[in-house]
């Protein structure tokens, strides 16, 4: 074994390497070879996407919701504004809207067309969202598919499928756990998992940071 392996540079690779950055970064080659875009401007976009924008500002946008209900109410009356008003905003001037869970709805987020994802808020979309199965059953079993996720709903918490397109784009806002009260807006956003802004998931009050 060549003491290449050990270097750092792969061992970061191999270990961060998720499935759709391992098909964006194929892409990305086959892209650069036919000449068709600029490496680095390529990087920049994934970057944006991956690290500056990510679950992060989602994550954000959720916090200040619960901590302030004056913008709670005006990201349910326009949540594309809302969330300019922070800063994040789509490319593509797609409409955000903010679906808040409550006690009586779960909401789910699918693109049953393609898969159309609140890039501006949530970064990549994770591989499972693209795929097929999710988006059939995401639709037919809803409850089904957030129980594959690891997450039993309440029997009498409904929940309501929101199916995304070109233009809007949505993002669900999850009840605020009953034990984070006095957290800070950004001990609040440590728990706010990207799943739990897809419906899939629920904040993590164990991942508080």
């Amino acid at each position: 074994m060549s003491g290449h392996h050990h270097h750092d540079h792969d061992h970061a690779h191999d270990n961060h390497f998720t499935a759709i950055e391992a098909r964006v970064k194929a892409l990305e080659t086959l892209m650069v070879q036919k000449g068709y875009v600029d490496p680095a401007a390529l990087d920049a976009i994934i970057d944006t996407y991956e690290t500056k924008i990510g679950p992060r500002d989602g994550a954000r946008i959720v916090a200040k919701a619960w901590t302030d209900p004056a913008f709670a109410e005006r990201l349910k009356a326009d949540g594309t504004a809302a969330v300019a008003e922070l800063g994040y905003g789509g490319r593509g001037g797609e409409h955000i809207v903010a679906c808040f869970n409550t006690p009586e709805q779960h909401n789910l987020i699918v693109c049953t067309l393609c898969s159309c994802y609140p890039w501006p808020v949530l970064g990549l979309p994770p591989v499972w969202y693209k795929s097929p199965p999710y988006r059939a059953k995401a639709v037919i079993d809803p409850r089904g598919t957030i129980a594959d996720f690891g997450v039993t709903l309440p029997e009498n918490q409904r929940v309501r499928v929101w199916d995304s397109t070109a233009e809007t784009r949505f993002i669900v806002i999850p009840m605020r756990p009953a034990d984070t009260e006095g957290w800070s807006e950004e001990k609040l956003a440590s728990i706010v998992t990207r799943d739990s802004m897809i419906g899939t998931g629920l904040p993590r009050v164990e991942d508080a940071a």
